[in-house]
């Protein structure tokens, strides 16, 4: 682990993880837009564009190694109550960079103004959108991270039982997947965990499903039946309270696709990927987001 992580986790601990007993959701979303603005913009060589389609919003990046045809849609994460493409501008572009890909990153309907299923249906009518877009060059790559991370595994369950066809591959990182918040590492983790709070997630879990069942699939994909998805990367750190809902998601994965991979990594925090400008362990992760994809294209 590199003195950059430690330094890091300290950071994060100090400064995003909240000591507050209850969950204010004015407050966080005050936070993601003090935020939003101290995110880094894209480097001038890539093609960043807000496209608004179907009553959708993207966020598109493209880079000058993209192929024609080879399509990303991005989930964000923000516990379906908060965030959105413009946090991403210094991570979408990366990814686009990695794969050789055009980069869609949605803006799905939030909670608790529009909770669920309104995330799912736009993530399975963006995915329809880009499918469109990319017609006969080859199905498309999802991924998220966070919520968007359960949002990119439930949105395969969809697509699967609604007889569409199935990206080529996926990749959730450091994905909420039980929303039932079965997992033992909600409890073992929650002094280690540097950035999420354990004592939150049942508010914002209440808050997106709005009365609905915890253990649906379309909002929890850890209780699906994953029998022939395509094959899945998860990436998560060994400190996160959403370890074991990576971890038993990706044995689930693992167990009817063999292809499937999962990476736990000592120490990161949630979703260090996106700390890519400054560590060095984001942009190795990246770099296996990118070999991942690389085998599944070679078959």
């Amino acid at each position: 682990m590199s003195l950059r992580a430690e330094l890091l986790r300290f950071l994060v601990r100090t400064f995003l993880k909240s000591r507050k007993q209850e969950f204010d959701i004015d407050a966080w979303r005050r936070g993601m837009r003090v935020t939003e603005r101290l995110v880094p913009p894209p480097p001038a060589r890539s093609e960043y564009a807000e496209v608004r389609a179907r009553g959708l919003t993207f966020h598109r990046v493209v880079m000058p190694n993209t192929r024609p045809g080879r399509n990303v849609l991005y989930l964000h994460g923000g516990g379906y109550l908060s965030g959105g493409p413009a946090h991403y501008r210094h991570f979408t572009w990366r990814i686009a960079d990695a794969l050789s890909a055009t980069v869609w990153a949605l803006a799905y309907r939030l909670a608790p103004e529009h909770p669920f299923p309104a995330a799912i249906e736009d993530a399975a009518n963006a995915y329809a959108f880009i499918e469109d877009e990319a017609a006969n060059t080859g199905q498309p790559l999802v991924m998220g991270d966070s919520a968007g991370g359960g949002l990119t595994l439930a949105l395969l369950l969809k697509l699967r039982d609604e007889g569409r066809s199935l990206p080529r591959a996926a990749i959730a990182l450091s994905p909420w997947t039980d929303l039932a918040l079965t997992g033992a590492s909600l409890a073992d983790n929650a002094s280690a965990d540097p950035m999420l709070n354990a004592r939150h997630l049942p508010e914002l879990a209440r808050l997106y499903l709005a009365g609905n069942d915890p253990r649906a699939p379309y909002a929890s994909p850890l209780h699906g039946d994953v029998t022939t998805l395509p094959p899945v990367l998860i990436q998560v750190g060994s400190d996160e309270i959403l370890r074991d809902d990576a971890v038993r998601m990706a044995e689930k994965l693992a167990r009817a696709n063999p292809r499937s991979r999962l990476e736990i990594w000592p120490r990161m925090p949630h979703a260090w990927q996106l700390f890519a400008p400054v560590l060095p362990e984001a942009r190795q992760a990246i770099g296996n987001i990118a070999s991942f994809v690389a085998s599944v294209d070679a078959g």
